[in-house]
């Protein structure tokens, strides 16, 4: 099972834009699909943690 379901993915947005969220590659994150924001928020323990102060911007 991915750590986050496909619906929960789909009503989730960056709090930042409001833009959508998609899984990072190793499953660790949620990253903003907005290139001009692209923020990546943690998971911790498969709970996204929506805080801009605990985002970070992907490499």
């Amino acid at each position: 099972m991915p750590p986050v379901e496909a619906g929960l993915l789909e009503i989730l947005a960056c709090p930042a834009c409001g833009s959508a969220l998609r899984a990072g590659e190793d499953g660790s994150e949620l990253i903003c699909t907005n290139e001009s924001c692209g923020l990546a928020y943690p998971l911790r323990d498969d709970i996204p943690v929506l805080l801009e102060d605990e985002a970070r911007r992907p490499s």
